[in-house]
């Protein structure tokens, strides 16, 4: 009770009122005027299926749950161009919501409370993105992301936008190795954390629990010629949600850890 009255005046104390949340308080499915679902192998060779299925509210927490399965892909087309297409089975799934066409938002202070998986080839993250331009000129946030770098664990914070070649980004990225949190407390990941982003005019500043991890000035953030030298950052951004295993990033999977959990407590939008 006192953190939370620390907290409520901290908030106060600089003006930032609550706007928008979701606190998952109702078992059953997300609300879907809120929460759309990404839908099949979607993106960096990661092994999971993402399903609707995968993602319940119970006990106020939103839970995203990895799972083994093994089902034919019904997608699979011999000969065909693309990597999720080349897959003849399913054989992991989960889920990614997005509030992209129900719920975005021009700067402004977003907080995320979760717990998140850390077995061998996890990969959840918290992130947010533009709408109108195509990947990255649309401009990404990663207001969360952790996996292993050479098979070293890593929490990132990471900001990207367009240059003149497609679908090539230019990145802002800080990789703060998992040791810097369990050294403090070796109990860390089994409890939940806040991940926020403070969001204004002139930079984006990402923290855990209060650390400043990242902090990018937006005069930096200007796409080239594809995204016309605009800068995404100074428009609306909507809100992802998604637990990814293996592919390019997320390393082995770790088979003896199902089902595994991604717990999401709350979401948050604060503005001034």
């Amino acid at each position: 009770m006192v953190l939370f009255w620390l907290g409520a005046m901290s908030l106060l104390a600089q003006d930032w009122r609550l706007v928008w949340s979701e606190e998952f308080t109702s078992d059953g499915r997300p609300d879907s005027t809120v929460w759309n679902y990404e839908q099949g192998f979607v993106r960096n060779h990661e092994a999971q299926w993402y399903q609707a299925e995968n993602a319940f509210q119970k006990d106020g927490l939103l839970v995203i749950e990895a799972r083994r399965e093994q089902r034919s892909n019904p997608t699979y087309r011999e000969h065909a161009r693309h990597w999720g297409q080349q897959r003849k089975t399913i054989d992991y799934t989960s889920a990614c919501l997005t509030t992209q066409g129900k719920y975005s938002f021009l700067y402004g202070r977003l907080e995320v409370c979760a717990r998140i998986p850390t077995a061998g080839g996890s990969w959840p993250a918290i992130w947010t993105l533009g709408s109108g331009m195509e990947w990255p000129s649309c401009g990404e946030i990663d207001v969360m992301e952790y996996y292993r770098i050479n098979g070293v664990p890593h929490i990132l914070a990471n900001v990207a936008w367009g240059n003149d070649q497609r679908y090539q980004a230019v990145w802002n990225s800080k990789k703060i190795p998992y040791v810097h949190f369990t050294q403090r407390d070796p109990d860390w990941a089994q409890r939940f954390h806040v991940w926020r982003m403070d969001w204004d005019e002139t930079a984006i500043r990402l923290y855990l629990d209060d650390e400043l991890l990242n902090e990018v000035p937006l005069s930096t953030t200007v796409n080239g010629s594809i995204g016309r030298n605009s800068n995404p950052f100074h428009r609306p951004q909507y809100i992802l949600l998604n637990l990814a295993l293996g592919g390019d990033n997320g390393g082995i999977i770790d088979d003896a850890a199902f089902p595994m959990r991604y717990e999401i407590d709350y979401v948050r939008v604060y503005q001034k």
